[in-house]
């Protein structure tokens, strides 16, 4: 067979494309004492490489060692609303067991979702109440979280009309405002690296990252003309109830941890939810109510900002909510797991 100078020359080009293009798998050392995997060498699989992909609609790979099953998965990195961990809608939960519940709450007013003893995090509820109604309908319009000495808050910015182009993000962080440039991957980190923010979207989707406490995905959505007309929320003409969709997946929660989520993540959680129900509403208003966005003085709260020098709390061994569920056929549901109305 003749091999023309060209054709080897095209030959050649290919093997030395490919060698360049090839991406090899991450791998990640587990370095939570505390952790299970502690010290374990985790790769990524071959269908996502990379923590980080470039591409936003490809997914990433999650390296998991805060559970006793020690691997990588594939998964996009906004946040899921099936998943455990979740708090979305108006608003609806997924425990740590799985199980699916709703907090109305209140409008106007602040509820603690996880109190534990180096973590407090609130919600503010903003919400609307139709005539006719009794209650009203309610979404979660800011976070505010403590760890430490340190604070840090994000909110969805009030719209009277959503443009998904521009940013309804805004953070604060021990009292000051936060500038997070828009952009796929853009990020900030605090000064002493307590807290990354990193944008996984142009607009209104970050992850926040507190090391070895906890990680929040979060997007800020409106309440679609569509969302309106399916559950009759008579939305005025002057406001789309911009409000956050978010995630936990925390690393060292307590036994004692405590909130309308935290609960869910203690070892000897049973749901009071009523089961058989299409919408399975838990209260607990009075308990987790706090007086403001920042404050940790609901009756059931437990988070303290100093160390006492006092023994260590139990941590609790369970797996902390780093698992997807969905409803569709591309992931499987267990036990105790309920699907959106």
């Amino acid at each position: 067979m003749k091999i023309t100078l060209s054709k080897c020359v095209f030959i050649i080009l290919l093997i030395h494309a490919s060698h360049i293009c090839a991406v090899y798998e991450e791998t990640v050392v587990c370095t939570n004492k505390k952790s299970p995997c502690f010290l374990n060498r985790i790769s990524c699989p071959k269908q996502c490489p990379t923590r980080k992909p470039k591409d936003p609609k490809a997914k990433a790979c999650f390296i998991n060692c805060e559970s006793p099953i020690c691997k990588a998965e594939c998964r996009h990195r906004k946040p899921s609303c099936n998943g455990v961990g979740a708090a979305c809608y108006d608003p609806r939960f997924i425990g740590a067991d799985g199980s699916v519940f709703y907090f109305h709450g209140k409008s106007s007013e602040h509820f603690t979702l996880v109190s534990d003893t180096n973590l407090q995090i609130n919600a503010r509820f903003i919400g609307h109440r139709p005539a006719g109604r009794s209650r009203d309908f309610t979404w979660i319009q800011s976070l505010g979280i403590l760890f430490g000495s340190h604070s840090l808050t994000v909110e969805a910015t009030k719209a009277e009309k959503w443009d998904s182009s521009i940013d309804h993000l805004k953070f604060m962080y021990n009292g000051d405002e936060v500038t997070l440039p828009q952009g796929f991957l853009s990020s900030w980190k605090s000064e002493g690296g307590e807290v990354t923010l990193e944008r996984v979207a142009s607009a209104n989707s970050v992850i926040i990252s507190i090391p070895g406490i906890v990680e929040i995905g979060v997007n800020a959505v409106p309440i679609t003309r569509k969302d309106d007309r399916i559950h009759n929320y008579q939305i005025p003409a002057d406001d789309c109830f911009a409000h956050l969709e978010v995630q936990f997946r925390f690393m060292d929660l307590s036994g004692e941890v405590e909130g309308v989520l935290g609960r869910t993540y203690r070892p000897d959680y049973e749901s009071h939810a009523r089961l058989g129900i299409a919408m399975p509403v838990v209260g607990g208003e009075d308990k987790y109510r706090t007086t403001s966005l920042l404050a940790p003085d609901c009756k059931k709260c437990v988070f303290s900002s100093v160390n006492n020098g006092g023994e260590e709390p139990v941590r609790a061994s369970i797996n902390y909510g780093n698992g997807r569920m969905d409803c569709s056929d591309r992931f499987s549901a267990g036990n105790g797991i309920a699907c959106k109305k």
